[in-house]
This record gives structure tokens, C-alpha cells and sequence, in this order.
């Protein structure tokens, strides 16, 4: 997969508005709160150009039967994917593309997955130096691996963690 990070883009806060709506009237009562997350959601920074979505819902193993309603939006069920107790969702321009537009990252309501999520988006908006330097960081990280996601994503990680954790003990 080809590792791209652009410019911000004014239309992100809109295309996870239209979207997030989809999901919630797709869904219904099941949701119990969506957020807009990742990199898309700071504004100012560099981004992979994918919406990610966090869904907050009443029922993990409901979400599991609505599975269908998420194909109906476009979206291709992943179950876990590597993070326990999440459903994890994605959509693309199209199949034959491959090109990612969307991200979903089901939990349970008031899962710890969520805070996580949360303080750590919220931190990089209320810290715009450290906003800037992981932009920085992900900008260097594109040039050097523009064909190895892995390398890419192995890369952010120390910084993620570390921040992450100043952003627990933040918003505590």
C-alpha cells in the first residue's frame, strides 16, 4: 500500500459529518455516540487522507449483526483487527481502486479504547507544537517509506505512545 499524506483539507470536518450521519441513521439506536478521530481531526496537520471514525456503541456483539448495514454504506466488516474488543470497519473509493477513504473503529460504549482515542486527539488540539511535530513526523516518515505502511506506521508508534500516555494522565 502506498504510504500518502497530504495538506489538511478544509472538507474533512464536512465529509465526517456526512458520513457519521450515514452510519448513525444506518444503525439506529445501536449508536450511542460517534467522533471524529485521527489526523483528519486536528486541524492544521498532515493526514493519510481516510476519515477516521470512532462509534460508540450500546452492544458490540449487536454491531456484529449489523454487519450488513455497514456493506450497504460500502463498508467491508474486519471484525478485531488486532485491537481487542473493537469492530473494525473500512471503506474505499472502490474495489478496484483500493484507494481507503473511511475508517471505522467500533467499541462498546465507554470502552478504555475510547478515552484513549479521545484524550489523544484532543491533546494534539490543545498542544498545536506537538500537532506540528507529529506532522513533522509523519511528512518524514511518507518520503522515507512511500511503499511500506508497516515501516511507516512502525515509525509514528514511539511517538503515539508517548504522547498518548501524556495525554491519559492530561485529560485525567
Amino acid at each position: 500500500m502506498r504510504v500518502r499524506v497530504v495538506a489538511p483539507d478544509a472538507s474533512w470536518p464536512q465529509e465526517f459529518q456526512r458520513e457519521s450521519a450515514d452510519i448513525a441513521r444506518m444503525l439506529g439506536g445501536l449508536v450511542s455516540a460517534v467522533h471524529h478521530i485521527g489526523s483528519t481531526s486536528v486541524p492544521g496537520i498532515f493526514a493519510k487522507p481516510i476519515i477516521d471514525i470512532l462509534l460508540e456503541v450500546s452492544e458490540i456483539s449487536a454491531l456484529d449483526s449489523a454487519s450488513a448495514q455497514m456493506q450497504q454504506l460500502g463498508y467491508e466488516s474486519l471484525g478485531e483487527y488486532g485491537i481487542e474488543r473493537r469492530r473494525y470497519f473500512r471503506k474505499r473509493k472502490s474495489e478496484a481502486s483500493g484507494v481507503r477513504t473511511h475508517h471505522v473503529h467500533a467499541f462498546r460504549h465507554g470502552d478504555p479504547h475510547v478515552r484513549r482515542h479521545l484524550a489523544f486527539r484532543n491533546y494534539l488540539i490543545a498542544h498545536p507544537d506537538v500537532a506540528a511535530a507529529y506532522s513533522t513526523l509523519k511528512q518524514e516518515l511518507a518520503r522515507r517509506y512511500p511503499d511500506d505502511i508497516e515501516a511507516y506506521m512502525d515509525g509514528k508508534n514511539p511517538f503515539i505512545t508517548t504522547h498518548e500516555a501524556r495525554a491519559l494522565a492530561w485529560s485525567a
